[in-house]
């Protein structure tokens, strides 16, 4: 990095500062957490979880392994962070989420990327406040068949301590139909 680039973003941090404190000071509002973003903290805390992996097929016995999945409301109340650790198929695997609310789009939108997946995933939802539903949607390519997928993350609450995630993939693999990949049930610690 050249000194010029770095006096650019050195800058760019100082007025960033000073346009945070202006906003404390009678400048434009900090923006707060609303009620989609309430639906998303209902997820924090420390949830233990059992993944089921379907990868003969949605008919075929799954593969059954433990994680655990940390969540945190990131301060100021507009961003979940995930952290997901646990095995797959008998390697140590973790996987990272941000997830939050963006009022222009009108939409939930996310991020996650993993240790077994080179690409990153950026997702857009929805929430459907009858059946306590969220539901993620992304577009991928898969890194070894170059082949394009589509996913779709599915995460229904089933009581305060219990939710059921399902990961439900489409590409030419499956036929260009939707099918099942992973079910995740998470049980909320006390």
């Amino acid at each position: 990095m050249n000194l010029p680039s770095l006096l650019t973003g050195f800058f760019a941090a100082v007025l960033g500062c000073a346009s945070m404190a202006g906003a404390q000071e009678g400048g434009p509002p900090i923006p707060k957490p609303t009620a989609e973003h309430k639906i998303l903290s209902a997820d924090e805390g420390t949830w233990d979880a059992t993944v089921k992996a379907f990868m003969a097929g949605p008919d075929a016995e799954p593969t059954v392994s433990k994680g655990v999945e940390v969540n945190t409301m990131m301060p100021g109340g507009l961003w979940l962070i995930s952290k997901f650790e646990g095995e797959f198929f008998g390697m140590k695997f973790e996987g990272r989420g941000q997830f939050g609310y963006d009022p222009l789009k009108k939409a939930y939108v996310g991020t996650w990327l993993d240790s077994m997946t080179p690409t990153l995933s950026v997702l857009e939802g929805t929430y459907d406040a009858k059946t306590k539903t969220m539901t993620f949607v992304g577009d991928g390519v898969d890194p070894n068949t170059k082949s394009k997928y589509t996913q779709k993350m599915v995460t229904a609450t089933k009581d305060d301590g219990t939710r059921v995630f399902t990961l439900i993939m489409k590409s030419d693999e499956t036929g260009g139909k939707e099918a099942k990949f992973m079910e995740i049930t998470y049980t909320k610690r006390k």
